[in-house]
């Protein structure tokens, strides 16, 4: 299976300067491509309401928190729905 060169770049360039909040990718036609960007002020609630019931998807899911030593953190979760 191929992975569309737009999946690799959107990846690396999120990872790099975290200008979306997720990136959800889907299989078609034999091929896996990009499906939906999420901006950096949408929501864990937004990004599941974009994830259908009944269908495959793969996500990359930029998650920020507070550590306990209140440290601004984030992590990048690679999520199959």
């Amino acid at each position: 299976m191929a992975v569309h060169d737009k999946c690799k770049l959107k990846f690396v360039k999120s990872k790099a300067k975290r200008n979306y909040r997720f990136i959800i990718f889907k299989i078609e036609d034999q091929e896996v491509v990009v499906e939906k960007l999420g901006s950096l002020d949408e929501t864990y609630d937004d990004f599941t309401e974009y994830l259908p019931t009944n269908e495959c998807r793969y996500a990359v899911y930029d998650f920020d928190f507070i550590t306990d030593e209140n440290c601004q953190k984030s992590k990048i979760f690679f999520i199959a729905w």
